[in-house]
């Protein structure tokens, strides 16, 4: 939970969207939301749950961090512009945007229902579409400023279960950001994408029991072995690449991917 460098986001205003976790312990919103306060940054902490944002608020500032937390439906416009605008009041302007909201439902293309399917499109993707519209021009106007997207390794290959909206989604959102990226370049808006792969959150301890039919314990551990270095990664390892990639120390990169994932879309089979 060290920063590399508390300097790195001095000054810096960032909304993470998807910001709380969805049980006790830490997802990779909430650990976003540290290491980036420990980085420097201020921190809006948005999520549909605003327990969760108060949540994600209050490890911020117990790291000595400021941040507002701010209740909101990411795929819902008006509630995504109120939150903005509460956002300005506070701090006077964004600089970097987390796309970290994220929901998904198991199951393959004659299991998913239409209405599932269009819930996970709106709040994986469009809501994309909902943060871009309203931040890109406060960037353009202040001079630039970055967007992490946070896809899944399940965007780019199979990872060994139905998870077909979910999938589809996640790749939709790694081309997302390559086009907005060239779309934003010349404005010095730097869009890039954050790939997880097996990382050890709430969501997942809650679920993935049921994948394996098997016990946490159990289920954990062969979790851990589908891995090339033996181990699930853990929220603050995808929090770091965040906080890489909305640094000036990424100032030349954009519409690209960076893979957290212990070397397992590498692996054969």
């Amino acid at each position: 939970m060290t920063a590399v460098n508390d300097t790195r986001l001095a000054g810096k205003i960032v909304l993470v969207a998807g910001a709380g976790a969805s049980a006790a312990g830490w997802s990779i919103g909430k650990a976003s939301c540290v290491t980036m306060a420990r980085q420097g940054a201020s921190i809006v902490a948005l999520d549909a749950s605003m327990e969760a944002a108060e949540d994600a608020a209050h490890e911020v500032e117990l790291a000595g961090g400021s941040a507002l937390p701010v209740q909101a439906d990411v795929a819902d416009p008006d509630a995504m512009q109120a939150a903005v605008d509460a956002a300005l009041r506070r701090y006077g302007r964004i600089d970097v945007l987390q796309a970290n909201a994220g929901i998904g439902k198991v199951g393959g293309p004659e299991d998913i229902s239409l209405q599932d399917w269009d819930r996970i499109q709106q709040v994986n993707v469009t809501s994309l579409l909902i943060a871009t519209r309203l931040l890109a021009p406060l960037m353009r106007g202040q001079g630039g400023g970055a967007i992490v997207t946070v896809s899944s390794v399940a965007g780019i290959r199979y990872t060994g279960y139905p998870h077909l909206a979910y999938s589809v989604t996640k790749a939709a959102v790694i081309h997302f950001a390559r086009m907005a990226a060239q779309q934003y370049a010349a404005d010095r808006i730097r869009v890039n994408t954050v790939i997880p792969g097996l990382i050890d959150t709430p969501r997942v301890a809650k679920n993935v029991a049921r994948m394996f039919d098997a016990d946490a314990k159990a289920a954990s551990a062969a979790r851990d072995k589908q891995v090339p270095m033996g181990r699930m990664g853990t929220p603050w390892e995808v929090a770091n690449a965040v906080a890489f990639l909305a640094s000036d120390e990424a100032s030349y990169i954009t519409g690209t991917e960076l893979v957290v994932d212990g070397g397992l879309t590498g692996k054969y089979a």
